[in-house]
């Protein structure tokens, strides 16, 4: 594998089990971690030249030594910059295999909302961008990977079969479809016939994506689901089972301000407890 491992650590809660699983993670894929902690201050004032800032940057060193601890065989290195948040880390993702993220918590009912920071990273990230609430060490089960057939993307089953494969972990590969527009004007027996009809085809399509894959990592066990519905619904429903849920953000050839997420990447990131992974495709 090539690349390294970037994490954001300002020191909440929510960036020490980003920094955890990123220091897992590394080990898993046998690359360097780098930990980054941006200060939004002007570039003349290096971190640590005021008396606040110590413990800030002690904090930073004391988590670099429990992540090399904690992944032994991981190269870590941890480095404190004057810069934007937002920038440094969009400069971190260049050349990275991975770039890991934490999100704040807001509770069982409302999922969590993700910062600002967060945000704007993930639109702009060149590399994959894994989210990780405070807490959250991955469970068990399967990794699960939202697949768009209209917009099939190499990198987003890329990177599902790849974290199966690293984990040893079944892979569960979910399609949402809609019934085309202007069925509901037809009667319920025209309806089901031609919903059998189209899920025929989108199975059809589903085995037709995978099966190169599938020959890439013989090792992966791999489960489909075609499920009627809104995408963004039933993904969030789908990760309450998952370790990590896997979905795809397309990257439009815009300017950075009409950079978005889109539905389904937004709602998971917002609503779903295990860590997600971003990936940019297109």
């Amino acid at each position: 594998m090539t690349g390294h491992v970037v994490v954001g650590f300002d020191g909440s809660p929510e960036s020490l089990a980003a920094a955890a699983w990123a220091a897992r993670e590394a080990q898993r894929r046998g690359l360097r971690l780098d930990v980054l902690q941006a200060w939004p201050r002007p570039k003349h004032l290096a971190p640590g030249s005021k008396p606040g800032d110590r413990p800030a940057l002690a904090q930073l060193a004391e988590r670099e030594g429990e992540l090399r601890a904690l992944a032994p065989e991981v190269a870590v290195s941890a480095t404190s910059v004057a810069a934007d948040p937002v920038e440094a880390l969009e400069a971190a993702a260049q050349g990275a295999a991975l770039l890991v993220l934490g999100s704040h918590g807001l509770g069982t009912l409302r999922g969590f909302l993700v910062g600002s920071v967060s945000q704007e990273v993930l639109r702009r990230a060149a590399c994959p961008v894994v989210l990780v609430r405070a807490g959250g060490d991955e469970p068990a089960g399967a990794v699960t990977v939202g697949l768009d057939l209209a917009h099939p993307a190499d990198e987003v089953l890329a990177f599902a079969f790849e974290a199966a494969a690293l984990r040893s972990a079944p892979l569960r590969v979910i399609h949402v479809w809609s019934p085309p527009a202007g069925t509901e004007y037809m009667s319920y027996g025209a309806i089901g016939g031609l919903e059998g009809e189209v899920s025929s085809v989108e199975r059809s399509g589903l085995a037709q994506a995978l099966e190169p894959w599938r020959a890439r990592h013989p090792e992966v066990a791999v489960t489909t689901d075609l499920i009627r519905g809104k995408a963004a619904v039933e993904l969030v429903d789908a990760a309450a089972a998952a370790r990590l849920l896997v979905v795809g953000r397309r990257v439009r050839r815009k300017p950075l301000r009409h950079h978005h997420l889109g539905p389904v990447a937004h709602a998971a990131i917002h609503h779903v407890h295990c860590p997600v992974a971003v990936v940019p495709y297109g």
